[in-house]
């Protein structure tokens, strides 16, 4: 599927803007010394990472691992210099700008986190020609309208997978009636397979909700995938597949996508950016030998 481009937008849109030298957090308070946005080449692609927000939060053994023993936890957590009192949580939209479009992937827990992010990267909220939903968890949506009910990115297209819109719209769900569902007649529904515009398609990643999915980025004979939240952690999600999310809908098939897809990315060493990965986002994924995978960090690959 193809969707019309917008004439409204100047070619390539703003130039980036230096980074903030702070970002809100999720709980109000501001961190010093964090940067807002991330820009990455691929292909004829601009693809930008936006730091909406960031926090700390505690137990991270009632999030992650919920299938293994404390002892294991500590253990692993421990080797990877993890402290098990707290776990650093980032929320992490993406902005690909194709030249004749300027698609963001996910919108944040707010409005206000997001378009601060926006336009430190150079961009303004009606300045994005399509929003891209890759699931219907508060931390995708919140950005999509404020409390008011004022939609944020008012010339936008919106597209998300049908699996997963119905699913929430046969629930009893707040955030979803108050966010997503006003702007149905404005959405497009796509499968696994299908193309939001070309080079940029959409993958079954289904599991931590009933039809989320990630999306793989091509251009210029290069790949990115965007994986969402495929892995929330780059060591309790990514190096240990088999470890239960409690945010997984479906654990088994949450853990079936991890594998599926760390393997796709181990083979072909495409990149990916995790929405919960540590900012700026994106990474590689490389086998271990204990079944698992090593999460690279991007450092300077792509730009």
């Amino acid at each position: 599927m193809k969707l019309t481009r917008r004439q409204t937008l100047l070619s390539g849109a703003a130039l980036p803007l230096a980074a903030a030298p702070s970002v809100a957090l999720a709980d109000g308070h501001a961190a010093t010394s964090m940067p807002t946005h991330r820009d990455f080449t691929l292909g004829d692609f601009k693809v930008t990472t936006l730091l909406a927000g960031s926090r700390s939060v505690e137990n991270p053994h009632q999030i992650f691992g919920l299938n293994v023993e404390a002892a294991e936890f500590e253990e692993v957590s421990a080797a990877n210099f993890l402290s098990t009192d707290a776990a650093q949580f980032f929320f992490t939209p993406t902005v690909v700008n194709t030249g004749a479009e300027v698609i963001l992937f996910d919108t944040g827990l707010n409005p206000v986190g997001t378009t601060k992010a926006l336009e430190a990267a150079g961009y303004t909220a009606d300045q994005i020609t399509h929003v891209v939903i890759t699931h219907m968890h508060g931390d995708h949506i919140g950005g999509l309208a404020n409390d008011a009910g004022t939609e944020t990115f008012s010339n936008a297209a919106y597209v998300t997978g049908q699996v997963e819109y119905d699913a929430w719209a046969a629930a009893s769900n707040d955030g979803f009636d108050a966010k997503v569902r006003p702007l149905a007649e404005k959405m497009s529904f796509i499968q696994p397979g299908d193309d939001v515009r070309s080079g940029i398609t959409a993958v079954d990643a289904f599991g931590h909700t009933p039809g989320h999915m990630g999306y793989m980025l091509e251009s210029g004979g290069k790949q990115l995938f965007l994986m969402a939240d495929l892995a929330n952690h780059y060591v309790w999600s990514v190096a240990y597949p088999d470890w239960e999310v409690r945010f997984d809908m479906d654990k088994a098939a949450a853990a079936a996508s991890r594998k599926r897809l760390m393997d796709m990315a181990a083979a072909d060493k495409f990149p990916l950016i995790g929405y919960h990965m540590p900012f700026p986002g994106m990474g590689y994924i490389a086998p271990r030998g204990e079944g698992g995978y090593h999460y690279v960090p991007h450092s300077y690959q792509m730009m």
